[in-house]
C-alpha cells in the first residue's frame, strides 16, 4: 500500500525557529507549506533545505496581522494540497514594532503584538481544522517565561499576548479533543537566529554570556534545530495523548532560580 503524504503549514517559516521546524517535519517526509512575509529568499531557501531533505511543498505569502489574507494561505493550501496534518503557528513581528516598555508601548505597537499571536491563531486554527482528519496536530510557538513575568519591561506587549495565546492553546485543546487533534504550545527558551538576533549587541552579548555561564543548565542557547526536533517528536503517533500542554523546550532554563545566581546553582 502506497504512503499517504502528510502535509503541514508553518507561518514565519522563512528563517529562524520556522525554517527549524520545517525542516525536521521535512526529514519525515511531510511536505510543507512555507509562509513568509517580506523575505522571499529566505523562504526560497527553507524550501531548498526542504527538497534537500527528499520532501517537497510550496511558498504561502500573507502578513498574519491580516485575517483575510490568513484566510488566503489557507485556500492556497487547500487548493495545492487539499488536506493538513500540521498547523504550525510561529510568525512574529521584527522587535521594533512591539517592544517597548508598558509606560511607553503605543497602542499600535500592543495591537501587532496581539494580532500576530493571539488573533492569528485563533484564525489560523479555525482555518486548518477543516482541512485536518482525526490524528492532526496543531501548535503555537510562545515564550512562556516572558508570559509569566515582568522584569524584561519592553516584552510588555508580546509576553501579554503569549499568555493570551498559551490560554486559547488550552480552550482549543478541548474543543479539538472528541476529533483526536492535538493543540500544544511549544516554549523555546532564548534562540540562536530567532527573535534574539534583532535585538539590540550589546543585549544579545549579555543574554548569550548568561546563558554559557550556567542559566541554560546546557550552557548554550538553543538552535532552530532543537526546537523543530521537539515538534516532530509531537508529531508522532505515540504523542496523541499530550494535548493542551506547554512543552518547554529550553535545556533546562526554566527549572533555574532567578534569585540565585547559576554559579552556586550548577557549580
Amino acid at each position: 500500500m502506497a504512503q499517504v503524504t502528510k502535509h503541514a503549514l508553518i507561518t514565519g517559516a522563512s528563517r529562524g525557529i520556522g525554517r527549524g521546524i520545517a525542516v525536521a517535519l521535512a526529514e519525515s517526509g511531510i511536505h510543507i507549506a512555507i509562509h513568509y512575509y517580506q523575505n522571499e529568499a529566505a523562504a526560497k531557501e527553507t524550501l531548498a533545505q526542504v527538497r534537500k531533505r527528499g520532501s517537497d511543498g510550496l511558498l504561502v505569502q500573507a502578513d498574519v496581522l491580516n485575517p483575510e489574507q490568513i484566510t488566503a494561505v489557507f485556500r492556497k493550501v487547500k487548493s495545492e494540497f487539499r488536506t493538513l496534518d500540521v498547523f504550525v503557528s510561529n510568525a512574529r513581528p521584527e522587535a521594533p514594532t512591539f517592544f517597548q516598555p508598558p509606560l511607553d508601548i503605543t497602542l499600535k505597537q500592543w495591537d501587532t503584538a496581539f494580532d500576530s499571536q493571539a488573533k492569528a491563531f485563533l484564525v489560523g486554527a479555525r482555518e486548518a481544522l477543516p482541512l485536518m482528519s482525526d490524528g492532526g496536530r496543531i501548535f503555537a510557538i510562545t515564550y512562556a517565561q516572558g508570559s509569566r513575568t515582568g522584569g524584561l519591561q519592553p516584552w510588555v506587549g508580546m509576553g501579554s499576548a503569549k499568555a493570551a495565546l498559551e490560554s486559547l492553546v488550552r480552550y482549543l485543546a478541548v474543543a479539538c479533543a472528541k476529533r483526536g487533534i492535538t493543540v500544544n504550545a511549544v516554549s523555546p527558551g532564548w534562540t540562536e537566529d530567532s527573535v534574539l538576533n534583532s535585538l539590540p549587541d550589546q543585549v544579545q552579548r549579555l543574554i548569550r554570556d548568561w546563558h554559557v555561564r550556567g542559566w541554560t543548565p546546557m550552557r548554550r542557547l538553543g538552535t532552530p534545530k532543537d526546537v523543530g526536533d521537539v515538534v516532530a517528536l509531537l508529531c508522532s503517533e505515540k504523542a496523541r495523548w499530550i494535548t493542551g500542554q506547554v512543552i518547554y523546550a529550553d535545556g533546562g532554563a526554566s527549572l533555574m532560580n532567578p534569585e540565585v545566581p547559576p554559579e552556586i546553582q550548577i557549580g
